[in-house]
């Protein structure tokens, strides 16, 4: 039992219609999670007759002793404190001592005593109301806020992969002694894959505000909500996938037992299970049915704003590799038009060239000729 945390923060004068005046002190309690705060009110009287309830009941004194009931130790009745502020403020200081110590004792047998626990008004608030907090059937297991989800869902995927171990073992091992311990050892796994499992669905239930729940006032969105169902909903396929290969080794031993030959579907059913199952984890199917595209790896785990942002960035990186494409085109469009305008310079120049080389071709003719006539 986790210690409270106790402190008297206030004490005050009361003064009844009838009978004398006294001093009440407020006693702040805080509660381990998910209890709230409590605040009780109690006189000096109900603080003595704790102490000797407490001495009653253990046997021996609590840690610390009590104030005296008046500045003069109680001597003769006199130096009472009622209306002397600072013999109330070293009583509260001294009650408040008083309480702590029986906290923080190692000695738990003042705090787990009737009288202490019906002081502070525990056994009540606890049995009526804490028991019945959403949740409470799931003890340390249940869900207590979106981080702790991640955590049971961590420890679920733990548990399933230890079903999967011990179920290879199972099917590996040769003596009945082995293969009874790996099959134990699984149907434990797969036992605790359960509880993990219902407490995450009961948890989500709170975190998506579908349920009362007074202890926590965390919320999750709708999409991730239906992100971490989708998460758990494929664990619970390959929970229930490993259930039945289990159930399908513990018929076909017994058959093998009795002698009889397992039926051809029965062994099929397991074989099929096994090269599904004892490969590692089987990925959720993705619930988004937006058309004849199929989930991939990347929209699988988000929810609907997730694949609405994961498009946006998408486009937005198409539109800039179109401008660098558009960049590109210019260029080379550029590029052609130079080419285009030294092709046509060069044809003129071929032109020039031609019409050089008949010019040329004409005069060495006529030289020819020349030559011819000298000879």
């Amino acid at each position: 039992m986790a210690p409270l945390r106790i402190s008297i923060p206030t004490a005050h004068d009361q003064t009844p219609a009838h009978g004398k005046p006294y001093t009440e002190y407020t006693i702040r309690i805080e509660h381990p999670f998910p209890r709230a705060t409590t605040s009780i009110s109690k006189r000096y009287s109900d603080f003595s007759a704790l102490d000797a309830a407490l001495r009653s009941e253990v046997g021996s004194a609590p840690p610390t002793a009590l104030p005296p009931k008046s500045w003069l130790g109680g001597l003769l009745g006199l130096g009472n404190t009622t209306r002397s502020p600072e013999a109330i403020e070293k009583r509260r200081a001294g009650l408040e001592t008083y309480l702590r110590a029986i906290e923080a004792a190692d000695d738990a047998r003042w705090r787990v005593a009737k009288a202490y626990r019906s002081f502070l008004d525990l056994d009540d608030r606890d049995g009526k109301k804490v028991s019945g907090f959403p949740g409470s059937q799931f003890g340390k297991d249940r869900v207590r806020d979106s981080s702790d989800c991640l955590d049971k869902h961590a420890e679920l995927k733990s548990s399933l992969q230890d079903a999967r171990r011990w179920l290879t073992a199972r099917e590996q091992a040769s003596a009945a002694t082995a293969q009874h311990e790996a099959a134990a050892n699984a149907k434990k796994s797969l036992l605790r894959a359960g509880t993990l499992i219902s407490a995450l669905d009961e948890g989500l239930g709170r975190l998506s505000g579908s349920s009362s729940d007074e202890w926590s006032g965390e919320k999750l969105g709708e999409g991730e909500i239906r992100r971490r169902r989708d998460m758990i909903s494929g664990l619970r396929k390959e929970k229930d996938g490993l259930e039945s290969v289990l159930n399908s080794m513990a018929v076909k031993a017994a058959m093998a037992g009795s002698g009889t030959a397992p039926s051809t579907s029965s062994a099929a059913v397991t074989e099929s299970q096994k090269a599904g199952l004892f490969k590692g984890a089987s990925k959720p199917a993705g619930r988004r049915v937006l058309g004849a595209p199929q989930e991939t790896d990347k929209t699988r785990e988000l929810d609907n704003d997730g694949v609405l942002q994961l498009q946006k960035q998408i486009i937005q990186d198409q539109d800039e590799d179109l401008v660098d494409l558009t960049t590109v085109v210019r260029r080379m469009r550029e590029m052609g038009v130079q080419i285009n305008q030294e092709i046509v310079e060069q044809n003129a120049m071929l032109g020039l060239l031609d019409e050089d080389v008949e010019r040329v071709d004409g005069k060495i003719k006529i030289a020819k000729k020349r030559v011819d006539k000298i000879r």
